[in-house]
């Protein structure tokens, strides 16, 4: 059975289908990993997706009817995948939008994925995304700067915002470890749903969390870090810009269970 489906509302995809949404860059997404047919955090992937429909088109498709969507695709493939939710509204970009139109969902699968095994070098980079909250597509500066970062010997980037806070790296968000507790930057940004279940697991294990502005001068001070998204709850950063970063270990396990303890829920 093939990993890769691809439909639209809960159908396979026709070329009629793609064709429209090939060149649009108007659009919202969420990325999961399901496992035995089950996900961590359905909720609040369901949530970001309504949110995000939200501002983007000003109304959201019932939660309900994206499970609905979802499922239908993870049944027509194999147990373990990658998923790709992306929701879409048919009056598209460069339009004034007009009447409302209830947005669509696009779901594809893939084969399943854990990210790399680290430990990571970051660079640092001066950017702020535009509607930071909002997981959209079409941001080309995101894999701009990661290839900067590796032409420059980096594996990928770390964003410092424009007021010298560090935020979030191109594709991951950031987690520290002060020696006792674990640190989530204070700055704009998307909060992952990798980001939400470890942190409510976190209190409930009850694990010290502290929420406070990270600056590069920061970092010599810094016990750990990580990056973290839907692939992973944590790989080790032993670099940022040019300050190295201790090793962690007893950090990366905690995250790790903390996402383990999150269970698997049907759609």
């Amino acid at each position: 059975m093939s990993t890769l489906v691809v439909q639209r509302n809960g159908r396979a995809a026709t070329t009629g289908d793609l064709a429209p949404l090939a060149f649009a860059g108007f659009a919202h997404f969420t990325a999961m990993q399901v496992r035995g047919g089950k996900v961590r955090g359905l909720d609040l992937h369901l949530e970001r997706l309504r949110s995000a429909s939200m501002e983007l088109f000003g109304e959201a498709m019932p939660d309900e009817r994206v499970r609905s969507h979802l499922r239908a695709a993870v049944e027509a493939g194999p147990a373990d995948v990658s998923l790709t939710a992306t929701m879409y509204s048919s009056p598209g970009e460069f339009t004034a939008g007009g009447e409302p139109v209830g947005p669509e969902v696009l779901v594809r699968t893939g084969p399943p994925a854990s990210g790399p095994e680290g430990p990571l070098t970051l660079a640092t980079v001066e950017y702020d995304r535009y509607l930071p909250a909002v997981k959209h597509v079409g941001e080309v500066a995101k894999t701009h700067l990661m290839r900067r970062a590796v032409q420059d010997g980096f594996d990928d980037a770390a964003f410092v915002d424009r007021r010298g806070r560090l935020s979030e790296a191109t594709i991951w968000n950031l987690a520290f470890w002060d020696g006792d507790a674990v640190v989530w930057p204070e700055a704009e940004m998307l909060v992952g749903t990798t980001m939400g279940i470890v942190r409510r697991q976190l209190d409930r294990l009850g694990v010290p969390q502290r929420v406070r502005q990270v600056t590069p001068g920061d970092v010599p001070g810094l016990a750990g870090a990580v990056v973290m998204n839907s692939w992973t709850p944590g790989v080790a950063v032993h670099q940022i810009g040019a300050t190295r970063v201790p090793a962690a270990p007893r950090f990366l396990d905690l995250l790790h269970q903390a996402y383990q303890a999150e269970p698997l829920t049907d759609f």
